[in-house]
């Protein structure tokens, strides 16, 4: 197999891609008869399969495969939470955030961020907060770190009790006297 047309179809698949899928499609499609193993083109078909048509199930086996083919493939780990958990395979995603949080050179503050995500989606606010709190220790930029802090607001605003009218009204009265 020549490996320079592979790439090319790689490339020009990760060139298509959002733009032009139909293109992406096709070029990916090449790309996988010459190497069905090909783990550049299996993420981005799991890509394609989750952000343009829904299908978590299929995204999921190509994000699946593309990590078996190379578990060094740093940019899989993200978009494979991210679909486990619209998937809601919570437990599944855990696992994953788990085995990520071991691999050498991977954004570890993305990953605590994905674990903030998950306990606010299964309702473990202050465990929520905790992690988002560690991943804010293990981010690089200034943008990232605005976008923590405002997942944290938003999570203690979840957290504040809400008041009622008869609270509210308890109080005018007290302050009127």
């Amino acid at each position: 197999m020549d490996t320079n047309l592979l790439n090319n179809y790689v490339l020009k698949a990760i060139d298509a891609y959002p733009y032009e899928l139909e293109e992406t499609v096709e070029n990916l499609n090449y790309a996988l008869s010459y190497e069905a193993n090909n783990a550049y083109a299996l993420y981005l078909m799991g890509r394609l399969q989750a952000e343009q048509f829904g299908d978590y199930e299929k995204a999921r086996q190509y994000y699946a495969e593309a990590l078996a083919n190379k578990l060094d493939f740093h940019k899989v780990y993200s978009k494979y939470i991210l679909v486990l958990m619209w998937n809601e395979d919570y437990q599944e995603a855990q696992k994953l955030i788990d085995f990520a949080l071991t691999v050498k050179g991977l954004n570890k503050g993305e990953v605590y961020l994905f674990q903030g995500q998950l306990f606010e989606i299964l309702q473990k606010y202050k465990k929520a907060l905790k992690t988002l709190k560690l991943a804010k220790k293990h981010v690089y930029n200034n943008s990232f770190t605005s976008f923590i802090d405002s997942e944290i607001k938003r999570i203690k605003n979840k957290m504040k009790p809400k008041k009622t009218k008869k609270v509210k009204s308890k109080k005018k009265k007290k302050k009127k006297n």
